[in-house]
């Protein structure tokens, strides 16, 4: 009989043990199921550099030229983005969103710019918006793409490029001229020179300023005849043009093009490239049909909508600094582009702020948030840092000698966040031989030596992705003797309330913080960083600091 009452008794012990970790385990989950844009961890990736899940479409298109050193294809596919996906890479990174380089298809000759021949593996030469780059995969595999993230709670961000088609090759003629301009070269001496012009040599750039209503360009037709969908394709134009009243513009015509991709395939929102080279009138065009697009998608697929947010639009706006506010200065004319649709600019600005100790850096970002929100209450304050990016020649650490600060810095400031596909390995920028920003664009390396980086970024990730507070929160500092900084963070909308205490660049060792005003009826933490639990002792807790980096959370 005792033996039986003991097992009854240690049975109940173990049943309210599962409980309890199961409430612990759904108390984590329902913080990572809330979200805000402004804190989001977003992980930008070119493609073709990224993996290689599918060599059979390798060489669809002939692209056989030699070119110069990481100028030419390499391979990378949705099959490889999808492998990750599955795999929990993104999620074990903290991973909000992903950000891909454009997927249409692209010229199919190359050009040589001075800097080795090249070929448009990057994305941002189109050949045919309305096809997808086979060597990327197909429109199908990328809906595959969008559906195997949505169900990870990840977002998906598609790269958008609207002001210029790609190189003139012998394979891939120049657009008529009622289409596009080939010069002048823009000189940026005020608004009109850098939007009525073209960026660079044989880059011809689409007439966004047009007002004509043009016929399609004949190598559009003769393409789409060869492939057995014109007449699809001119009843959508017909369909798209009768509903929303549109001019057939070449801008409209992009503008049907482009938001296609939202209305077909459900992602999430668009990044937005060169976003000062064409006028805010066509940007408010354009986002408007962008959100119709998407709202047509979650009407269309109910069972497959994984939230309410409205579409998200990201712009590309070269020398945003969100230090400026809200507005970007052209010589002549200050511009809001926020006011044209845009939700979020990426800001060049972190990588020369980052410099700062962690304390100024926290306190200034804080101060920027803060800002913008004051000049329009009804904003998000959503800014997005980085330390690297694809064509950005002078990152935050160029020679990958401060990893761990590198992440810390970033994935701990206020505001929206862009990891760079290889930052979190401190992937090569710099390649010998290489020529411009093929440099930064190396491949993906996936057995590397670099464990322990990858871990702190993942760790940050995770932490980040699971509190909002980290990006989005109202910053406090806390007094603090040592180097490095501690600091609270308090999030408080959306009947969402999170609450975390950081601490980044102190001493590595054990560390006594005074937690009473922050979490005043705390009786344990957690420290994420180390997966520590910690009692809380007459309002003091007692932590192990590594990587100069403390994470605590209500646990």
């Amino acid at each position: 009989m005792k033996k039986f009452l003991y097992l009854v008794t240690l049975i109940l012990l173990v049943t309210s043990c599962k409980e309890t970790a199961n409430k612990e385990i759904a108390q984590v989950e329902e913080e990572q199921a809330y979200f805000d844009w402004s804190a989001a961890n977003v992980y930008f990736l070119l493609t073709d550099r990224f993996n290689n899940g599918d060599r059979s479409n390798d060489s669809l298109i002939k692209r056989n030229e030699k070119t110069g050193k990481l100028r030419g294809f390499n391979g990378g596919d949705f099959a490889g983005i999808i492998q990750k996906i599955d795999d929990g890479y993104f999620t074990d990174l903290g991973v909000d969103a992903i950000w891909l380089t454009p997927i249409w298809e692209q010229i199919h000759g190359g050009v040589d710019e001075g800097t080795g021949y090249s070929y448009a593996f990057h994305g941002y030469w189109a050949k045919d918006w309305t096809a997808v780059e086979p060597s990327y995969g197909t429109l199908e595999e990328f809906k595959t793409l969008v559906k195997k993230a949505h169900d990870k709670d990840i977002r998906i961000l598609l790269d958008v490029v609207i002001n210029h088609t790609g190189p003139v090759t012998k394979q891939d003629p120049l657009w008529p001229e009622e289409w596009v301009r080939t010069g002048p070269s823009c000189t940026y001496q005020d608004q009109e020179t850098a939007v009525t012009c073209t960026l660079t040599n044989n880059l011809p750039d689409l007439r966004t300023d047009s007002t004509q209503e043009v016929e399609l360009p004949a190598i559009l037709i003769e393409k789409w005849k060869k492939e057995g969908r014109y007449d699809q394709e001119i009843k959508e134009l017909d369909q798209f043009f009768t509903t929303t009243g549109l001019k057939k513009t070449p801008t409209n015509y992009l503008i049907k093009w482009v938001t296609d991709y939202a209305r077909e395939t459900g992602v999430d929102g668009f990044r937005i490239d060169t976003v000062k080279h064409v006028e805010e009138s066509v940007w408010a065009t354009f986002n408007e049909q962008a959100r119709l697009a998407y709202n047509g998608w979650k009407k269309n697929h109910p069972e497959e909508t994984i939230h309410d947010d409205e579409f998200f639009i990201l712009g590309e706006l070269y020398g945003y600094e969100v230090s400026g506010g809200r507005v970007y200065p052209f010589s002549d004319v200050e511009v809001d582009y926020f006011d044209a649709g845009y939700d979020a600019l990426i800001n060049f600005g972190f990588k020369n702020h980052a410099v700062a100790n962690y304390k100024e850096l926290f306190k200034r970002y804080d101060g920027f948030r803060r800002k913008l929100l004051k000049e329009n209450p009804n904003s998000e304050a959503y800014f997005m840092n980085y330390i690297s990016s694809h064509d950005d020649g002078q990152p935050f650490d160029v020679s990958r000698v401060k990893t761990i600060e590198s992440a810390t810095k970033l994935l701990l400031t206020p505001g929206m966040t862009q990891i760079y596909y290889g930052d979190e390995i401190a992937r090569p920028l710099i390649i010998e031989g290489t020529h411009g920003d093929a440099t930064l664009r190396s491949q993906m390396e996936w057995t590397h030596n670099n464990p322990e980086v990858l871990k702190h970024w993942q760790l940050l990730g995770k932490y980040r992705s699971n509190h909002v507070a980290v990006g989005a929160g109202e910053h406090f500092s806390l007094e603090h003797d040592g180097n490095g900084t501690l600091a609270a963070r308090f999030y408080d909308k959306n009947n969402h309330r999170d609450i975390v205490l950081i601490g980044a660049g102190l001493d590595n060792g054990k560390l006594e913080i005074d937690v009473k005003k922050v979490f005043p009826k705390a009786t344990r933490l957690r420290n994420a960083y180390t997966a520590k639990k910690l009692p809380v002792v007459n309002g003091k807790v007692t932590v192990m600091v590594e990587n100069g980096v403390v994470l605590l959370e209500q646990w």
